[in-house]
């Protein structure tokens, strides 16, 4: 492959970096998976600006998202989230019940919810965010401890699922002794599981949780009109059959 010359038109990992604020790993691991527009030039990445920001768009970090164009799929996008902003994130419906599969989850809940137990625990908690019907952006202790957020999906004026994005350490991480044998009991987790993976949780300072609060809601934005085209497309396919 020929060398492409040197062009305003290419950004550079370092470039990329500052546009996203994200670690360089990240960076190179998501255009390895091509979920970020890159062209690889013998072993030095490079990303076409035009693309890279047509695609920091349709992901709701660029520009103010009107006319955005949404991904083609609510796994899709939260993969691409959660891997931005290094947090967990997962769809569910109003009552709780996971959509998506869980994007970028951190170590502990990995461990813990290998547990069927203690995903029923958590969906329980999901639940619960469900009927409250705060819509306020923040950061909330879950019930293992770390922090996360919730904004609603819609369907017009119907709130049809959420998007929930944690893992993330508090200030005071890990917890005491006693809360940790209670989360192993509560969440009924053999409590080495808990102790050996307490401390593999998301760690972002504060400016990149405001960023987080800022930018859930704008995920949701985009998995409404995802949920909205997808009703759409399926009231039009039963009107034709």
């Amino acid at each position: 492959m020929q060398p492409i010359p040197t062009s305003p038109t290419y950004l550079t990992a370092r470039d990329v970096q500052e546009l996203i604020r994200v670690d360089r790993s990240t960076i190179y691991r998501m255009a390895e998976s091509g979920r970020l527009p890159a062209i690889k030039v013998g072993r030095q990445w490079r990303f076409p600006a035009d693309a890279v920001h047509a695609w920091l768009e349709a992901s709701g970090n660029g520009g103010d998202g009107d006319g955005a164009r949404p991904a083609s799929s609510a796994q899709e996008v939260t993969d691409l989230f959660a891997d931005l902003y290094g947090v967990m994130v997962i769809v569910t419906d109003i009552a709780g019940n996971p959509i998506t599969d869980v994007s970028n989850p951190c170590g502990y809940f990995s461990a813990i919810s290998s547990e069927a137990a203690a995903l029923d625990r958590c969906i329980a908690e999901w639940n619960a965010l469900g009927g409250q019907y705060d819509f306020e952006p923040r950061l909330r202790p879950s019930h293992l401890g770390f922090l996360c957020t919730r904004a609603f999906i819609r369907i017009g004026n119907e709130l049809s699922g959420m998007v929930i994005s944690g893992g993330i350490a508090p200030d005071e991480w890990p917890p005491s002794e006693e809360r940790i044998k209670e989360i192993a009991s509560e969440s009924h987790v053999p409590l080495p599981i808990v102790e050996e993976s307490i401390e593999d949780v998301h760690r972002i300072g504060p400016e990149d949780q405001e960023r987080v609060l800022a930018a859930v809601p704008v995920l949701a934005r985009h998995l409404s009109s995802i949920a909205t085209e997808q009703r759409q497309t399926n009231h039009m396919t039963r009107s034709t059959t």
